[in-house]
């Protein structure tokens, strides 16, 4: 019996995504019970069987929704049926703090995940996110106008995280499911309307796929891909020519660099004065940028995080004020 395509290309996206893992290595794969993630274990499984990896399943309980624990129980067990030599499940307090829920459950996510990874010595830390995934972050970064860092997507890899499914489909991980007889969560966040994601999923996509033709997508997501790679390497120009401008940074020297490197420049400078990378936005940078190329004689420029920029006799200075 031939294997089934979704299956197989599960499987391919991990196997690809894994091949310098060395045998005896351990990794570990994030698990919400859903389609996606389910598949990514089962795959690992089968790959880490061939390959000699320990594969260990974690699963995070957000604390968000009523019954929420309940969950976290099944979909451990769940990860044990499936063959994960063995499970994790740890449950989290969200909060805000100024984010969106989306973005402080995320936070909060990878602040578990890393801890796991940590104990285990993980070699990798599988993240389950589909290309549609990607097609939506993608639309997203152009919808908010946040420029080809956002546009770009989500990283392939990072740290000891991985995301073997950025070329499969979502569509192929409820499939490969079913053909495995694995039954699946479906989150209800996914398909409320409150969350901007939710709405790009179940309106937005299926609009340009039905207005544009199939294949949108993948088209947004292999956008993704090409933009990744010039973005990395305009970070690593600036971050070289950061380097060579010191600190603080001198006014004439960030006036010849080009508009891409200068603001990225100009960005490097305010996370190294303590500028959380969270709240730092195109407009700090912006307004930084000015002090360099539309000096007035503006007196300071007020970053988050209680950081100031300010120009000071033909050096930009980054300090935190008091």
């Amino acid at each position: 019996m031939s294997l089934h395509p979704a299956v197989a290309a599960v499987r391919i996206g991990v196997r690809r995504c894994l091949a310098d893992v060395p045998s005896g290595s351990t990794v570990i794969v994030a698990c919400s019970g859903g389609a996606d993630s389910l598949a990514l274990l089962a795959a690992t499984v089968f790959e880490g069987e061939r390959a000699g990896w320990r594969v260990v399943g974690a699963t995070v309980d957000h604390g968000l929704q009523a019954g929420s624990d309940e969950h976290a129980t099944r979909v451990v067990a769940q990860m044990a049926t499936l063959g994960a030599a063995e499970t994790v499940g740890a449950r989290v307090h969200v909060e805000a703090g100024g984010l969106g829920p989306e973005a402080a459950a995320r936070q909060a996510r990878y602040a578990v995940l890393e801890e796991i990874g940590s104990r285990f010595s993980a070699a990798a830390v599988l993240l389950g996110h589909t290309r549609d995934d990607q097609a939506e972050t993608v639309l997203l970064g152009l919808a908010r106008g946040s420029g080809g860092r956002s546009v770009a997507g989500m990283r392939r890899g990072f740290d000891r995280y991985r995301r073997p499914l950025l070329d499969v489909s979502r569509d192929d991980t409820v499939t490969a499911c079913q053909v495995e007889g694995i039954d699946f969560w479906s989150d209800p966040h996914n398909a409320d309307p409150r969350f901007t994601r939710s709405r790009v999923r179940t309106r937005v996509l299926p609009v340009l796929e039905d207005e544009l033709g199939p294949g949108v997508a993948a088209t947004l997501a292999r956008t993704a891909d090409q933009l990744r790679d010039d973005m990395e390497l305009l970070d690593q120009l600036a971050a070289a020519a950061y380097d060579a401008l010191g600190d603080p940074l001198p006014v004439a020297g960030l006036a010849d660099q080009p508009p891409a490197l200068r603001s990225r420049i100009l960005r490097l400078a305010a996370l190294a004065a303590g500028a959380p990378a969270s709240e730092l936005f195109h407009e700090h940078v912006l307004a930084l940028d000015a002090l360099v190329t539309a000096w007035r004689g503006q007196k300071w420029v007020d970053l988050p995080g209680h950081v100031r920029g300010q120009r000071r006799d033909g050096w930009l200075v980054l300090e935190r004020s008091t």
